[in-house]
């Protein structure tokens, strides 16, 4: 009995410190992308960042897909490998993602015609996904930690699909992006 009550207070000091990290998280972003609109870029030139982000994010749909296999097998250790990369990978993206949008700004999307809805579908939903992704990570990750694998189990089952998702389209973003013809005057 104290045993479960220790273990509850715990888990409502990890959601509380998720709730509030991925708050802060959001409130940077929203910060950086919707009020500040980029800084005063200097000496940085930092336009290589985007096509690091796009790598960063293939490189986590591969783990992504590699762990998900491996526990499938029943390749647990191998599974864990790839897990944990999968979060290095897109940890490191948003660290870069953070950084380059802090210096230069947002990226306008120039193309036009049905390619312009296709464009706003994919980044509005990838961009609402990954807000829920976030939070959902970590506990995920805690639920590991913590020895709770029937939870992490639960939990996983959904957050996988959406961390796919938005890891793979924030790759076609970055080829939109770059692919979308500029703006006729």
């Amino acid at each position: 009995m104290a045993e479960a009550s220790v273990q509850t207070g715990n888990d409502r000091a990890f959601y509380v410190f998720n709730a509030l990290l991925s708050a802060a998280a959001l409130s940077f972003l929203t910060y950086i992308l919707v009020i500040r609109r980029g800084g005063e870029a200097g000496s940085w030139d930092l336009r290589f960042l985007p096509a690091v982000n796009a790598s960063l994010n293939s490189l986590a749909s591969v783990f992504l897909v590699s762990g998900y296999l491996a526990i499938r097998r029943g390749n647990i250790r191998l599974h864990k490998f790839c897990m944990i990369s999968a979060l290095a990978a897109s940890t490191l993206f948003l660290v870069s993602y953070l950084t380059y949008h802090h210096v230069h700004g947002d990226t306008k999307y120039v193309g036009e015609g049905i390619l312009r809805g296709v464009y706003f579908f994919i980044l509005i939903s990838h961009i609402l996904l990954s807000a829920v992704l976030f939070p959902m990570a970590l506990t995920v990750v805690y639920f590991v930690v913590r020895q709770r694998f029937d939870r992490h189990k639960r939990l996983a089952r959904i957050a996988f699909p959406i961390w796919v998702y938005v890891s793979v389209t924030g790759v076609v973003i970055f080829f939109m992006l770059r692919g979308s013809p500029p703006a006729v005057p």
